[in-house]
């Protein structure tokens, strides 16, 4: 089955999963393992590219391209196609930095793609509501985005297969959406919220929606979790936060957003894959677009 949406929304699509893979492979370099918090703190707030001559990104960017791939070839979320493409991405390289749940469900899923219905439900009791559904769906709500019912739908179908929990479908709807509306121009957290389904998630976002522009990063981050809860809702509000307060800079919506630390690999993905929905990463130093491992 061939895709049935316009080129121009395919050309929105890859330019949200650029962003997003840069910002996620970005954000990963102030993790501990790359540099101790003191000075991954110093240089963040110094803005100092990040040395490393390969910005390797995570399970962020692999489950976001197995996304975008499965759109590519069906043109919507075929569930059981979409389950086969992220066990498949899980398979091929597992130290990508996947999260617990995710080693537990997606072996599984790889012999038994149709297994999802029963076994995503069942994760943490209830299903999982982290960040994974949230940090891989822009290139979604960016492909989607002259419909914006119809980017509800299809980022709550992408979402259920890993993340069953409605705060994880929430974290997946609302960052669609943002991405959508960024393409579209009309990008603010109010309107996010509109299409967000009640929760923590939504309430989240409508926090954020009254934290001044003029805050520190930092202090937003304190305000609206940074997600070092791992949970959609720790970390979708104050991603949408930056890329709302940096809606036509992807350089200065990346740098503070990681400025708010936590889970930053995810939050700068996020952001990234909102904000480069409509600007692309042209606008970013040339040396950060080398320096990103391709997307292959």
């Amino acid at each position: 089955m061939n895709s049935t949406s316009d080129p121009g929304d395919r050309e929105a699509a890859r330019r949200s999963l650029e962003a997003l893979a840069l910002g996620d492979a970005f954000g990963e370099r102030w993790f501990p393992l790359f540099r101790p918090p003191r000075q991954a703190y110093a240089e963040v707030r110094a803005r100092r590219t990040p040395h490393e001559p390969v910005w390797h990104w995570t399970d962020d960017t692999a489950l976001a391209l197995a996304l975008y791939c499965a759109l590519e070839e069906y043109g919507r979320v075929e569930q059981d196609r979409l389950a086969l493409y992220y066990a498949q991405a899980f398979d091929a390289d597992r130290a990508r930095g996947y999260g617990h749940g995710m080693h537990v469900l997606l072996p599984e899923l790889l012999a038994a793609p149709g297994d999802w219905r029963t076994l995503a439900p069942g994760l943490f009791e209830g299903g999982s509501l982290g960040n994974g559904a949230a940090m891989r769906v822009a290139p979604l709500g960016a492909r989607f985005h002259a419909n914006l019912g119809r980017v509800v739908e299809e980022a709550e179908r992408s979402a259920v297969v890993t993340h069953a929990h409605p705060e994880g479908v929430a974290g997946a709807v609302a960052v669609a959406v943002a991405a959508a509306l960024s393409v579209r121009g009309e990008f603010t957290l109010e309107a996010v919220a509109a299409r967000t389904p009640e929760g923590l998630v939504r309430a989240g976002v409508l926090r954020a929606a009254e934290v001044p522009f003029t805050t520190e990063p930092w202090k937003a981050a304190d305000l609206l979790g940074n997600g070092q809860r791992i949970r959609a809702d720790d970390t979708v509000p104050f991603a949408l936060w930056t890329a709302a307060r940096h809606g036509n800079d992807l350089e200065a919506a990346l740098w503070s957003t990681a400025e708010g630390f936590g889970d930053v690999d995810t939050t700068c993905a996020i952001t990234g894959g909102v904000v480069g929905a409509a600007t692309g990463v042209e606008g970013v130093p040339a040396v950060w677009r080398q320096k990103r491992e391709p997307l292959g």
